[in-house]
């Protein structure tokens, strides 16, 4: 799996792109772009879920320090329930590839869609798993993202932010149901909607 990562996603000039937060009820999307360098191997890039967390910010490190460029984008909790999470997620990739200096030659995107944008670009089903540039884009989004969540877990105790990282677990549904919707909940979402007074439904 290493050699298939290193040939498919190291080439000169070749950015990953992958975002992380379409699922969770809470926070914003995150997305990264990573141009790696080819003469700098990371042994060890895959998909960001199937590392643990120390593995992770090792690695995260490791990618800010050796690659060519990286960059973070966004897209906010206003974003998401005006847009739709999905064109929320592909705007917050679209950021994170021009935030790149310099601008890559062209890009792997995670996934079967592709943001509205100039660029070469190719989707790369499971390129998480598959591809280096995208795998090192994955783990540095999902260090970024499970990082504001535990911040998030600070400005509003008792939701389990830093555990359940804004999923919908039973532990969270709980305590929306117990504590109400905060600022970082997204309306738009249906285990939140139904708890908003109607007047905020949109």
């Amino acid at each position: 799996m290493n050699d298939l990562l290193a040939l498919d996603g190291a080439a000169p000039g070749v950015a990953g792109v992958d975002e992380v937060g379409r699922g969770p009820l809470a926070g914003d999307v995150v997305a990264a772009a990573v141009i790696l360098d080819p003469a700098l191997p990371i042994p060890g890039l895959r998909d960001s879920k199937k590392l643990s967390p120390l593995r992770r910010e090792a690695l995260a490190q490791q990618i800010r320090e050796q690659s060519v460029a990286w960059a973070l984008g966004r897209a906010s909790v206003a974003e998401i329930d005006t847009l739709n999470v999905l064109q929320a997620s592909l705007l917050a990739m679209r950021r994170a590839v021009e935030a790149l200096d310099p601008q890559p030659v062209s890009v792997l995107v995670d996934g079967n869609r592709l943001p509205v944008w100039s660029y070469r670009a190719d989707a790369v089903i499971g390129g998480d798993d598959r591809v280096a540039c995208i795998a090192a884009a994955s783990i540095l989004a999902k260090v970024q993202r499970d990082a504001e969540l535990v911040e998030l877990d600070q400005r509003y105790p008792g939701y389990g932010f830093a555990s359940h990282k804004g999923y919908p677990t039973a532990r969270h549904l709980q305590a929306l149901q117990r504590l109400g919707v905060t600022p970082a909940h997204r309306r738009s979402f249906a285990p939140v909607k139904k708890l908003l007074p109607e007047t905020h439904r949109g």
